[in-house]
């Protein structure tokens, strides 16, 4: 099953230095029943593109968190094993932010790694990525005008890394 890891530059950084993305267990963001549920869509390169785009909204959490990172949005695409992966249906029918959401059991050497998704560089330049990471709360809480400024990261598209560019990539 195909998975995408939220995370940050810094982050990211740290898991190419150690192999690894982290010990389990892990969120990850897959094309699960509920975001099949919601999206109404059998294209999967459709399902999956809305998980990417879940996970990518998850890694502005992780920047509003860290400061110091910069204000770009990164997900690493990971195909693990489906016994590795956990559904939380409870929590994705409450909670909207948890729309496919799952948890990994088994730790994710980067290696492995389909692919890194990140936010351009002009991403930062213009701010829309770090304001969205500083309105993310208040979006989850309801605040439609806060909502507003987290969908317009959205407006930068994620690029596509080979496991191979993250040097290039890294602060």
């Amino acid at each position: 099953m195909r998975v995408y890891v939220p995370t940050t530059l810094n982050a990211l950084a740290q898991a190419h230095a150690e192999g690894s993305l982290g010990q389990a267990p892990l969120r990850a963001y897959a094309v699960t029943p509920a975001l099949r549920e919601w999206y109404l869509s059998d294209d999967i390169e459709e399902l999956e593109y809305a998980a990417l785009v879940r996970a990518a909204q998850s890694s502005l959490r992780l920047l509003a968190d860290d400061a110091k990172a910069p204000r770009r949005r990164v997900v690493v695409a990971v195909d693990v094993p489906d016994r590795a992966v956990g559904l939380q249906v409870d929590i994705e029918h409450e909670h909207p932010a948890a729309l496919g959401a799952v948890t990994l059991s088994e730790p994710l050497l980067l290696a492995k790694a389909a692919a890194v998704h990140a936010d351009a560089d002009d991403a930062e330049v213009l701010d829309d990525v770090a304001a969205a990471a500083a309105a993310v709360a208040a979006a989850d809480a309801g605040d439609e005008d806060a909502r507003f400024t987290v969908d317009g990261a959205e407006d930068h598209e994620l690029l596509w890394y080979a496991i191979q560019e993250l040097p290039a990539l890294l602060p």
